[in-house]
């Protein structure tokens, strides 16, 4: 793979990546795996959801987004990682058969003030559909070595052996939103990271030195194998959906099921440390705010801040999300 370093981009920069069509198959394999709501599994089930239509996952397309930009503007090459997205918003769903091609704009470099060498690129990624439409925008930064320095040495790193926790079998009822409660926290389970999971995901995905071969993530500064900040990103739903599941089940049994939206996106992701091989992290997702929807009667946008802390307790993840929600039972 070509390195990239600071001075191959410059503030202003605008690049363009070549194009890739979604396949029905790949939305739905991707929703199976991790965000299998019904509006991203089957076209007869989507109908009669808040979308109306198969779409893909927003999860989907940000993962879609990731390949994009490194088939494309970053040449096949590897960033230092990326601290994080300062915003994300999914704008018009992505549909099977849709082309998506990636727009790149630098918008600011500054250097390192703790470690000489290192710089920090600004950026806005755009996704483009045959269309004409925009699907998705994020605004973050990346890392890059300026040329000719020192690499960053390998931090020493012991991988875990992967340990699943078992399923909790806990369950609560799932509120109306007029009915959730600001603080409310739900923990979410663990999911663990092994070795072929990350690996396949960076082939499909993520295709860095540090998320695609173990020798080549040992020579890197991460000092070993960790998985893509998508595919972290991507656990947390598939937990998310894992209780939700077992929640909604309890309070069908008692009652109405309120239903459950897309996101328009989300704010202030941090990826806070690398997930190894092996790591375990629990997710949690706290309620912060909430309000009724002045455009979609009946529905409402529920705020929270999603969590995760890895085996050792320490924080690997967090993020401030958005996601549509149904305000109260029908009539009520």
């Amino acid at each position: 793979m070509p390195e990239l370093t600071f001075e191959d981009f410059s503030a202003g920069d605008v690049l363009i990546g070549a194009p890739l069509t979604v396949a029905r198959e790949d939305i739905v394999g991707f929703a199976r795996a991790f965000d299998f709501q019904p509006f991203h599994l089957d076209e007869a089930a989507a109908q009669g959801t808040f979308a109306g239509r198969l779409i893909a996952s927003g999860w989907h397309t940000a993962a879609l987004g990731m390949r994009l930009l490194q088939e494309g503007p970053f040449r096949g090459g590897s960033s230092l990682g990326a601290p994080g997205i300062e915003e994300l918003r999914w704008l018009a769903p992505v549909l099977p058969g849709d082309t998506l091609r990636v727009r790149l704009e630098i918008t600011s470099l500054r250097d390192s003030a703790t470690k000489p060498g290192l710089g920090f690129v600004g950026a806005l990624l755009g996704l483009e559909n045959g269309r004409g439409e925009t699907v998705l925008t994020q605004r973050f930064t990346f890392m890059l070595a300026r040329a000719g320095t020192e690499p960053l040495p390998p931090r020493p790193v012991t991988l875990a052996a992967p340990q699943p926790a078992p399923e909790p079998d806990d369950a609560e009822t799932v509120p109306f939103l007029c009915e959730a409660e600001i603080g409310a926290t739900r923990e979410l389970g663990a999911y663990t990271f092994d070795a072929e999971s990350i690996l396949a995901f960076a082939r499909a995905y993520d295709p860095q030195a540090f998320h695609l071969d173990d020798a080549a993530a040992r020579r890197t500064h991460f000092g070993g194998l960790c998985a893509s900040g998508w595919h972290t990103a991507a656990g947390y739903m598939n937990r998310l959906l894992t209780t939700r599941a077992r929640d909604v089940a309890f309070t069908a049994a008692r009652g109405p099921v309120p239903e459950a939206g897309p996101s328009p996106g989300f704010r202030n992701m941090r990826w806070i440390r690398p997930v190894y091989a092996g790591d375990t992290v629990r997710f949690a997702t706290r309620i912060t705010d909430k309000r009724a929807s002045g455009s979609r009667p009946g529905w409402g946008l529920v705020f929270a801040r999603n969590t995760g802390v890895n085996q050792r307790g320490e924080p690997v993840f967090a993020f401030d999300s958005t996601v549509f929600h149904q305000w109260a039972p029908p009539g009520a």
